[in-house]
């Protein structure tokens, strides 16, 4: 399994919305070589369903974002393996980063598992440079 870029929430979130960052993301998503922790589909899942309930988005929008995902990108299942190295990012990262999240380690230990950089705006990743493409949001 072999990809160059992770796709995390918030990038998926910002090409959905079409926004400045999503314009950026635009190239990770659609140009191929591309993952996404099968974490982050369950958070956008979980998102789309909230928007679903506001008004902002319908069922079969959500179905058709996240079967686009499933056919843009690969979709990565944490085996065990990989699970005890998320730990270990977990509670390295917990000590240095506020509310630093679960799923943040999964998404990192995805893109490290294979030399791959994230691509996020989430300011959880700012201070790794060297394994993040940083989108942050205009304005």
């Amino acid at each position: 399994m072999s990809y160059d870029f992770v796709v995390d929430s918030y990038a998926w979130i910002e090409y959905f919305r079409g926004s400045g960052a999503g314009r950026k993301v635009k190239r990770f998503v659609e140009g191929g070589n591309s993952a996404t922790p099968a974490i982050v589909v369950t958070e956008l899942s979980s998102k789309l369903v909230r928007d679903i309930k506001t008004g902002v988005e319908t069922d079969d929008g959500r179905r058709r974002r996240l079967e686009f995902v499933r056919s843009t990108t690969l979709v990565v299942v944490m085996d065990g393996d990989m699970a005890v190295l998320a730990g270990e990012v977990d509670a390295k990262r917990k000590e240095k980063v506020r509310n630093w999240g679960l799923a943040d380690s999964i998404v990192l230990t995805t893109a490290r598992s294979v030399g791959a950089k994230v691509v996020t705006g989430d300011r959880h990743f700012a201070n790794l440079e060297d394994e993040v493409v940083f989108v942050p949001r205009e304005g």
